[in-house]
């Protein structure tokens, strides 16, 4: 890292910065996107004011924040993990090293999700809940919904419910271990209408395709897989819906593209039924939603 200095306090001279310091890293457009973000929380700039306002003077605490902000992406630390929040389906949430950061196509999965079940009052269960991006999406959206969700980390489920008080959602939060806890500490016996799970499914070998903001920073627990048992985690969530899902209750998965046609077949053999794979909008099998 060569510390670079901020030439002059004005706006225009600190986006000339970040540019600079950044371009051996990333490519332009996401540079751009880090600007507005990094002048938006540090200043709070509008992307409008960004525009109109690029020879106002910066005071040296906010030069110093944005310094610091730079020397972290330099290190290819997430600027989610470094400015402390994300969007996601448009809230906002607290992300930090215990969580994943959500991504675009855990938002289609909840948009399909949101847009498909229409009933009131369903009871629903999010498996692996993370940040609580998608329980607190679905207690957000579907009307009168029960939204329980369970993650094995301490930290995560700390974060989970921040994140449910600063959106004003309530969901009950359970720290359980799906693959060795009894599923009787998460519900009442065939209670649930819709399971919905993002759950680890990137096998080690594929750590070498891998970004290093990604393998450095975020959570290798909710991420990874054994080689030999990439359907660990899909498995025993089937078994767990055929424990707690109502009579056609629906499950989603969100799934390892390469692994689509395996989780059919073993969802098949588990009694589901009108199983669908689903494509994201980059064309890749991303989801699959299965019935009881």
């Amino acid at each position: 890292y060569v510390s670079k200095q901020i030439s002059n306090p004005s706006m225009n001279a600190t986006t000339t910065f970040i540019r600079e310091s950044l371009k051996e890293r990333y490519p332009t457009e996401e540079i751009s996107s880090f600007t507005r973000w990094i002048l938006e929380e540090v200043c709070n700039f509008t992307p409008l004011q960004q525009i109109l306002c690029k020879d106002k003077e910066l005071s040296r605490s906010e030069k110093e924040y944005i310094k610091t902000i730079v020397h972290r992406l330099q290190k290819m630390e997430p600027i989610q993990y470094i400015i402390g929040k994300t969007v996601f389906y448009g809230l906002n949430f607290e992300v930090n090293p215990s969580v994943l950061i959500p991504r675009p196509e855990t938002e289609e999965l909840v948009h399909m999700i949101i847009q498909t079940e229409k009933s009131r009052g369903l009871h629903v269960l999010d498996i692996g809940t993370g940040s609580g991006c998608i329980a607190v999406t679905l207690a957000k959206n579907l009307t009168n919904a029960t939204v329980h969700a369970i993650d094995i980390s301490e930290k995560a489920i700390a974060t989970a419910r921040n994140n449910a008080k600063q959106n004003n959602t309530t969901v009950k939060f359970i720290q359980f271990d799906i693959l060795s806890d009894k599923t009787t500490g998460i519900s009442a016996h065939q209670t649930l209408d819709l399971i919905i799970s993002n759950p680890p499914y990137i096998k080690e070998n594929e750590k070498t395709t891998m970004l290093d903001n990604v393998l450095l920073y975020e959570p290798h627990q909710a991420l990874f897989v054994p080689d030999n048992d990439p359907l660990l985690f899909y498995r025993r969530i089937a078994d767990v819906g055929n424990d707690l899902l109502k009579k056609d209750g629906r499950l989603y998965f969100e799934i390892n593209a390469a692994c689509g046609t395996l989780i059919l077949e073993m969802m098949k053999e588990k009694g589901y039924h009108h199983l669908e794979l689903i494509q994201d909008l980059s064309g890749k099998d991303r989801f699959i939603k299965a019935i009881k």
